[in-house]
């Protein structure tokens, strides 16, 4: 690394026309963050419908367990994850609808057709409100499942509480967006206008994002180093194969699919969608365009179906197994494909420079589920794992913690809020931070 007395500012951009584009960490801003701290940042990744407990859990606590076959992606991040037991939601059962609500809130949801909501401000939008004034985007709420699921959420529950895990208040849930196209032009910017016919028509003259920031890019390699020049190509090509995939999305928009009719923008299939979530929401962290993001694999009830992993049943019925070996062999299938998803989001983040290591030493990022058991609606020993260095001692990691039964998840994020320098004393049935 050649130090000098210049220095890029963190905060600098490539700009174009009707574009701006963040950059990443580069050696040449190093002086000008000489005095500065690592920003920490904070994720959840939520998936439905329960797990297959019986191959998340480790057999034994502390360091040096067997992961379990759910968890076997997680081995060479061993030393980088916990696993927690013992946590339990809020009043510990009752229908998905609340599995949801209660994830970040610690507030059990009530029943209503959506005009007198009941939850409480969620965990990450409490970090937001500190975080949020030092980037471009307090927050960043991320789904694969839409919001048109008219007639398939609980049974006198608002669709609103399966919809998401974000709350900004006791009454607003936030909605999470699903559309990759959507989450490209929040980040990098968009043509300045929603008209449909204005996006396709720059969609039709293949006017990249990046096209637009070219001159600017060419100016910027004069000023920095080979090691720069090299970690800018890289980032501009991984912002470059973000919008290339989302683009073949939307040009495949018209198809016709043969489960469901999704909007344009949204792939055809649940790995590519899933694994372009993840990568925008690395590139968020990378960017420090958010420090906190939230994201749904999939929302309560989903009756999404994995043929590319031959399970073409319905997730949810199948996670009502009512211990048929083959529906638990389905359920165990859909619980361990997902974390092939988040295993490579961390490897994205262990392999992205950051200030004093990686964006992995500088996350904590959780995993896990709203329920343990969906097929009896059991919510206690809920399935929680935590991945990264920033949350204090986990950062050493390789252990399987088991807490007193009955202890609050929000307990967890008290804990987590606290690492991150937010001060608050209580989340909905908190009783106290854990030591982690």
């Amino acid at each position: 690394m050649i130090i000098t007395k210049k220095a890029i500012s963190r905060r600098a951009m490539l700009r174009g026309t009707g574009a701006a584009l963040a950059l990443p960490l580069l050696d040449s801003m190093v002086p000008a963050l000489a005095q500065v701290k690592s920003n920490k940042r904070l994720g959840i990744v939520y998936v439905p419908n329960g797990m297959r407990m019986d191959h998340w859990t480790p057999g034994t606590a502390g360091s040096g367990f067997e992961l379990p076959s759910i968890l076997k992606p997680m081995e060479p991040y061993r030393k980088q994850i916990k696993i927690l037991s013992g946590l339990v939601g809020a009043d510990g059962e009752g229908p998905h609808a609340r599995a949801s609500t209660r994830y970040l809130t610690g507030v059990a949801s009530k029943r209503d057709d959506g005009s007198n909501l009941q939850a409480s401000i969620s965990m990450d939008q409490i970090a937001g409100r500190l975080l949020g004034r030092e980037t471009q985007l307090a927050t960043l709420e991320l789904a694969i499942d839409g919001r048109d699921f008219a007639g398939s959420c609980d049974e006198g529950f608002s669709c609103a509480y399966t919809n998401t895990i974000s709350w900004a208040n006791e009454t607003t849930p936030l909605p999470m967006e699903n559309n990759p196209r959507a989450v490209f032009e929040r980040l990098f910017g968009d043509s300045g206008s929603t008209d449909p016919k204005v996006r396709q028509a720059r969609l039709t003259k293949d006017a990249s994002l990046l096209d637009s920031v070219t001159e600017r890019a060419s100016e910027l390699s004069r000023q920095i180093g080979a090691a720069d020049q090299s970690k800018l190509n890289q980032y501009l090509e991984a912002v470059r194969d973000v919008e290339r995939r989302i683009q073949m999305a939307e040009s495949q928009s018209d198809r016709e699919l043969p489960v469901v009719d999704q909007p344009a923008g949204i792939p055809d299939t649940f790995r590519e969608h899933a694994k372009l979530m993840f990568d925008m929401m690395a590139l968020a962290y990378e960017t420090d365009m958010t420090r906190v993001a939230t994201f749904m694999m999939g929302r309560e009830i989903t009756g999404r179906t994995y043929a590319e992993i031959d399970v073409p049943d319905a997730h949810h019925p199948i996670s009502h197994h009512q211990r048929d070996p083959i529906k638990l062999e389905k359920l165990l299938k859909i619980n361990q494909y997902h974390m092939t998803f988040f295993a490579e989001f961390l490897e994205r983040l262990r392999s992205t420079p950051d200030i004093d290591g990686s964006l992995l030493d500088n996350s904590m990022i959780v995993y896990g589920a709203g329920m343990a058991d969906s097929n009896s609606h059991y919510s206690r020993d809920l399935p929680v794992l935590l991945a990264g260095g920033a949350a204090g001692s986990a950062g050493q990691g390789g252990r399987h913690s088991r807490y007193p039964e009955n202890t609050p998840l929000t307990n967890l994020h008290l804990t987590l809020l606290d690492e991150l320098g937010v001060g608050v004393e209580s989340l909905g049935d908190s009783t106290g931070k854990l030591p982690i």
